[in-house]
């Protein structure tokens, strides 16, 4: 019985086949199921079937080669999208935009175009020690050190970037890229004592400036791929951004220079080489001046960064940086004529000096606990010793590190810093830590208020104690003008902070730190004083930042800090202050970015 019924199967198999070839298709699998399934219902009986599908039903000749009403044009792949009805606009930097490198321009296959621009907005009143004198003071019989702490400052920065690239960049670096970032500056101050603003008292205690300058003006060259997986050797050269570590504690500027860099396997190792010749800065607004001549003073950078080194999530660098500076004849003025190089301080002498720095940096987590370490050792030779005009040695220490842990929407943080001092300014050795050009992001950053301030040694020469946007004590005319100083007090902090999460959009950032000089000899040998303490005192600020579309596109900030001064700072300015011992800032920021 089953051999009849296989054999029947055959036959209505081939028949089949044979009406498929003839053009016509009985419904045989029917047939073939109500054969094999006794008291299956007749076909009379069955509801209408499902057609068979049009392969069967008809035979369809396959097209020619040479026959072009079978071929169908498909745009590219940055064009088919819009044959769905995705559609493009200019004036949105986040969905689909010709300027912003979605497509290719017209024309060409692999060239992109990208289009930055952001407006930076800062209003900032605060208090900062300030001199005053004989010839600098508005009131008649004021003949005392200190004036009116109080200021006021605005500035307002139009930052503009195009980027022309070529190659797909969406698995592998660029074959090509030219940028250009040109930046408009406008600044005003005004103080309440005169000689803050310009050398010449005359000029009173309002000042109006405004500065056009070049962040970025490089060519960015493919030169390789060394793996299947796009591991690469490529070269830029030109004003570029570059930062020897995570935080920007030694060197992060945007500066003239040659870079090699790359990856090794699957982008475990990155690497830089790289030559900086530093250009000199505008005065008011710190941004680059490309009219004046280049600075004698070249910054050589090796380092290696390797992921997931020594745990899974951790990020390990090692870097060594060579300071070369031959400014030692070089009398720079700035533009409010205040003198910068050499440093009204000590022997106010020009120098020359060959610093090498070698350094540790890590970031990432180890489980829960986020962790960012840095370590320098600073070491070489310092002509014209700040203090006794003779060659002296270098030997100066730096370590920082942030730990933090989340819990939540709740982020708490610590920080702690060392930068070693000198603690005698004429054995021969200077052992105070000084950076090239530091721009540190720790302890609260620039919401900090010793960070944030340049606070001036007042009757200690025409330096300052702490740059603006900068740590370290390092008794400079300027972080922007001036040469390192490795004669210089150090510093020590620990602080503790917060970052709560209020809302998606709204972010609320704490931060208190202890400061403290390392050693006050330096100090105490400026200012022909004894006994100077080394507590700075203890820096509160708080900062809500407010994100309303959840992305960087427009970013307002408000934040205020206090600097509640310890007995280093009662000995240095003693207690001039309407409030005895608290200088503050208040921050508003406004970032508009397309």
């Amino acid at each position: 019985m089953q051999r009849q019924m296989t054999g029947a199967f055959r036959r209505l198999l081939l028949g089949a086949l044979l009406a498929s070839a003839c053009g016509f298709a009985p419904d045989l699998a029917a047939q073939t199921v109500e054969r094999q399934r006794p008291g299956a219902t007749p076909p009379s009986e069955i509801e209408e079937r499902k057609p068979l599908s049009s392969a069967i039903q008809r035979r369809v000749a396959p097209p020619t080669r040479k026959d072009p009403s079978n071929i169908a044009p498909i745009p590219d792949r940055w064009r088919l999208i819009e044959a769905v009805g995705v559609e493009e606009s200019i004036l949105d930097p986040y969905n689909r935009n010709p300027i912003k490198g979605d497509r290719p321009l017209f024309g060409t296959k692999d060239w992109f175009i990208n289009i930055l621009a952001i407006s930076d907005t800062v209003a900032e009143p605060r208090s900062v020690p300030t001199p005053v004198g004989i010839q600098s003071s508005d009131d008649a019989g004021d003949y005392d050190l200190f004036g009116d702490a109080d200021q006021f400052i605005f500035n307002q920065n139009f930052i503009f970037s195009a980027s022309l690239i070529k190659g797909d960049t969406a698995y592998k670096p660029p074959d090509l890229e030219f940028r250009l970032t040109p930046v408009i500056n406008y600044n005003y101050a005004d103080v309440q004592e005169r000689r803050v603003l310009y050398a010449d008292p005359r000029q009173g205690t309002e000042r109006t400036d405004t500065h056009f300058a070049l962040q970025e003006a490089f060519v960015d060259y493919h030169i390789r791929n060394v793996s299947d997986r796009y591991d690469f050797d490529s070269v830029r050269v030109g004003i570029q951004p570059f930062s020897t570590d995570f935080r920007g504690f030694l060197f992060q500027d945007n500066q003239l220079g040659v870079r090699f860099f790359g990856d090794r396997d699957n982008n475990i190792y990155q690497y830089n080489l790289a030559w900086f010749r530093r250009l000199e800065k505008d005065t008011n607004s710190g941004l680059n001046d490309v009219d004046r001549k280049l600075r004698e003073d070249d910054v050589f950078i090796a380092n290696l960064y390797w992921q997931d080194f020594p745990s899974l999530g951790f990020q390990s660098q090692v870097t060594g940086v060579y300071n070369r500076n031959r400014e030692g004849d070089d009398f720079f003025f700035d533009n409010n004529n205040f003198i910068q190089r050499p440093s009204s301080f000590g022997a106010e002498r020009g120098r020359n000096y060959d610093i090498g720095y070698l350094g540790y940096n890590g970031d990432g987590h180890f489980g829960r606990l986020n962790l960012t370490t840095s370590f320098y050792y600073a070491f070489g030779n310092d002509r014209n010793s700040t203090f006794t005009n003779e060659d002296v040695d270098v030997s100066a220490f730096f370590a920082a590190a942030e730990p933090s842990v989340d819990f939540d929407w709740v982020r708490l943080r610590g920080s702690l810093v060392y930068a070693s001092g000198d603690d005698d300014p004429f054995d021969g050795t200077h052992t105070g830590f000084d950076a090239i050009f530091e721009n540190p992001q720790i302890a609260g950053s620039d919401t900090n208020y010793w960070i944030r301030q340049a606070i001036p040694l007042i009757g200690g020469g025409g330096v300052v104690l702490s740059n603006r946007n900068a740590m370290l004590p390092s008794l400079r005319g300027s972080k922007e003008h001036g040469q390192s100083n490795f004669a210089n007090p150090g510093f020590r902090l620990i602080g503790a902070g917060a970052d709560f999460d209020i809302l998606p959009e709204l972010r609320l950032s704490t931060n208190l730190n202890y400061m403290q000089f390392d050693e006050t000899a330096v100090l105490e040998v400026a200012r022909n004083q004894q006994d100077i303490s080394r507590d700075i005192g203890w820096d509160l600020s708080a900062a809500l930042i407010y994100r309303p579309f959840f992305s960087q596109n427009i970013v307002f900030r408000l934040s205020g800090a206090a600097l509640f001064a310890g007995q280093g700072i009662k000995d240095l300015y003693g207690e001039q202050n309407g409030d005895d011992d608290m200088y503050y800032t208040v921050l508003a920021n406004l970032i508009l970015t397309y």
